[in-house]
C-alpha cells in the first residue's frame, strides 16, 4: 500500500496493516488527526521510577498511558490494540545496550512487563503543514532528524541522561507560526525547546544526527529543535535495566486518540503504582 493511501486510513486501519508486517516503515503523516506515540516497556521493578522520571520530564516525556504490569493492550488510547505487535519497528535493549531490531516483540513479553505510551511530535506535523510550513523530512521522503544534546533531565532513580530534539528547518519568516501552532500540543512535545543556533544546546554538527537521516536546511531557514521521544532511549542507555523494549525511532504506535481533543497526560494512583 502506498504513503498517499495509507494517510487516508484512520488509526486503527493503519494498526491493522502493522500488525500483519506489512508496513516497516517510518509513521510520518499517517492518519493525520491521531496522536503518534513513542513506546518504553520495562520490567515492573523498573516502572514506578521511570513513571516519575515521565512525571518530571514532561516535554519530552510527555506520558500518554502507563499499562498495568502484564497488560498488552493500551485501554485508555486505543482499546483492542496490542503493544506487542502494533508498531511497524521496535528496538531491544539488554543491561543498556541495543542489541537488535524486530517487526513483533510477544517473544520478549513477560507477565511483569509495564508498557508507556509517551506523545510524538509526528502528530502536529501535518498542522504545520496546513499552516504552508514546509517539512523537510516529508519532502526527501526520509525519516526526522534527531539529535543529542547536552541538556540534562531532571534524574529520578537509575533514570537519567541527555535530552533529545528533533529537528525541522523553517523559513525565517515562519518561526514564530512554527511555534504557535506546535504550542498547544503539550501531549506530543508542544513548542519547541531551542531555536536556531544548535551549538548552544551542544549539536556540534548539524549534518549528523544521532538518530533519523539528515535534511537539508535551505539559505533563509532556521533549525527549529523540538523535545524528542527518543530522550528515554538515551536514558536507558545509562540505566542499564536488564530488558528494555522501544519502538524504532520514527516508527510510532498510532492512539485512537484525536489531536484536537483536549487530552490530559496520564496520572497514575498511588495504589496502582503500589500494585
Amino acid at each position: 500500500m502506498s504513503s498517499k493511501e495509507m494517510d487516508k486510513l484512520t488509526a486503527r486501519e493503519v494498526r491493522g496493516i502493522v500488525r500483519e508486517g506489512k508496513w516497516v516503515r517510518p509513521t510520518a503523516g499517517l492518519s493525520r488527526g491521531f496522536i503518534q506515540a513513542n513506546l518504553v516497556i520495562l520490567p515492573a521493578r523498573e516502572a514506578e521510577d521511570f513513571y516519575r522520571f515521565c512525571k518530571a520530564n514532561p516535554k519530552p516525556c510527555p506520558l500518554l498511558e502507563m499499562f498495568e504490569a502484564g497488560c498488552p493492550e493500551p485501554r485508555r488510547v486505543a482499546p483492542g490494540a496490542d503493544i506487542r505487535t502494533d508498531l511497524p519497528l521496535y528496538r531491544i535493549f539488554k543491561d543498556g545496550e541495543m542489541v537488535g531490531e524486530e517487526e513483533d516483540v510477544t517473544s520478549f513479553w513477560r507477565d511483569d512487563m509495564v508498557s508507556f505510551l509517551l506523545g510524538c511530535s509526528y502528530t502536529f506535523e501535518h498542522r504545520l503543514a496546513e499552516a504552508g510550513i514546509p517539512l523537510r523530512h516529508w519532502e526527501q521522503g526520509c525519516n526526522v532528524a534527531a539529535f543529542v544534546t547536552e541538556v540534562q533531565c531532571e534524574p529520578v532513580g537509575i533514570f537519567r541522561g541527555p535530552m533529545v530534539v528533533s529537528m525541522r528547518p523553517v523559513p525565517e519568516e515562519q518561526v514564530e507560526l512554527a511555534v504557535q501552532v506546535t504550542e498547544p500540543h503539550h501531549h506530543s512535545h508542544g513548542a519547541p525547546v531551542h531555536i536556531g543556533r544548535p551549538e548552544e544546546i551542544g549539536i556540534k554538527d548539524i549534518s549528523r544526527p544521532e538518530y533519523g537521516d539528515a535534511v537539508e536546511i535551505r539559505e533563509g531557514e532556521v533549525p527549529i529543535f523540538w523535545a524528542c521521544g527518543v530522550t528515554p532511549q538515551e536514558v536507558l542507555l545509562n540505566a542499564k535495566p536488564p530488558l528494555a523494549l522501544t519502538h524504532s525511532p520514527g516508527y510510532m504506535f498510532i492512539t485512537d486518540l484525536k489531536d484536537d481533543a483536549p487530552v490530559k497526560l496520564f496520572e497514575a494512583p498511588e495504589a496502582f503504582l503500589r500494585d
